[in-house]
């Protein structure tokens, strides 16, 4: 089996991180067996460090390497992995998907993955660590923000290339680093549109959904700022049960649909049919042979109907925020530019509306 201890890299340490390591070891060691068996960003949390430092500490059950750059290269080569696991998280959902890395597009600030399974939008400027991971047999790489928070994770699987992983490694193995916390401003926009009125005909005027973002900007607002002041026919509340409906009727009628998970470093995309919806306590769960999805139910603040005008008709999305504002995950009908909108999957949606959609 391979064991990322073998792979040969400095294991040097300054003094001071020496002592944080040590410090580190203390509180993990007063944890219970039972707290010490929860998932690396919860145990990080209990032990008032960030994810990226647990990571790079090797306590426990973990070894770990860090690699070197801000990510860009050791992305590059991911493809020669094979199949692997894709995951990419916040705070309220995790994505989770199988596939091949292919057409990788990783040169300037915003990379991309294009293939049929890994559909990746990339925000480098916000990546600041990689590490190669083993958790006892799991062997993974994880990219951390500047904040040391995780923006994207490759898990091996059966399927995975290990020797291609461990070349990987060897290749870019880097003498350890302690990760220091540095969070980086977030910008602060308008709640709600100076000019509603403008805003409204700027939304009537899209041609495509891309050019929301920009829309945005130019009026300064945030985003529920902006679907609560354009009028119920573009954006309307719906109750956070109607997300299980959706999903179980998309499930039902063999719809295939899109669902986007981010946070400011990633955009992971899963692309087609989802079929065994579970909910497990706050969790509500897509359990699929290729994708898997969670979102804890309890974080979600509000829940919205989207309708945005292209030039290849409306496309309507459901939108789902937490109680700060930040967007949790989107979902839209499975098309492609210059495609119509599903009709089925706009008819779905209508139904969950208590209010006329413009048409």
């Amino acid at each position: 089996m391979l064991n990322l201890i073998d792979v040969p890299h400095n294991h040097l340490y300054t003094s001071q991180e020496l002592t944080f390591k040590a410090q580190l070891k203390q509180k993990y060691d007063a944890l219970s067996a039972v707290e010490q068996k929860k998932r690396a960003r919860d145990l990080a949390h209990l032990l008032g460090v960030t994810e990226a430092q647990w990571v790079a500490s090797s306590l426990g059950t973990l070894q770990s390497i860090r690699l070197e750059g801000d990510g860009r290269e050791v992305f590059k080569a991911i493809g020669s992995l094979g199949s692997v696991m894709a995951l990419t998280r916040n705070q309220s959902c995790v994505h989770e998907r199988h596939g091949e890395y292919l057409n990788i597009q990783a040169q300037g600030p915003v990379g991309l993955v294009l293939g049929p399974d890994i559909d990746l939008r990339i925000f480098f400027s916000r990546w600041a660590h990689v590490w190669a991971v083993q958790d006892q047999d799991r062997l993974s790489l994880q990219f951390f923000d500047q904040a040391g928070v995780a923006v994207h994770k490759v898990f091996c699987t059966e399927e995975t290339n290990t020797s291609a992983y461990l070349a990987l490694v060897q290749r870019f193995a880097a003498a350890p680093h302690w990760p220091v916390s540095q969070e980086t401003p977030k910008s602060i926009r308008q709640a709600h549109a100076a000019d509603r009125v403008a805003l409204r005909q700027a939304w009537l005027d899209l041609k495509d959904t891309h050019d929301f973002f920009t829309m945005l900007q130019k009026f300064d607002v945030e985003r529920l700022g902006a679907l609560s002041d354009v009028g119920s026919d573009l954006a309307q509340q719906i109750s956070v049960d109607r997300i299980d409906t959706m999903l179980r009727a998309a499930a039902h009628a063999q719809m295939s649909i899109m669902c986007f998970v981010g946070n400011p470093g990633m955009i992971q995309i899963h692309s087609g049919v989802v079929e065994k919806i579970v909910q497990q306590g706050p969790w509500l769960n897509v359990l699929d042979q290729k994708f898997n999805l969670h979102l804890n139910l309890d974080r979600i603040q509000n829940v919205w109907v989207v309708n945005k005008p292209t030039t290849d008709g409306w496309v309507t999305s459901i939108e789902i925020f937490d109680e700060a504002g930040e967007m949790i995950v989107q979902f839209f009908g499975a098309r492609k530019p210059g495609v119509p909108e599903q009709p089925a999957w706009r008819e779905l949606l209508v139904s969950l509306c208590s209010e006329k959609l413009a048409a």
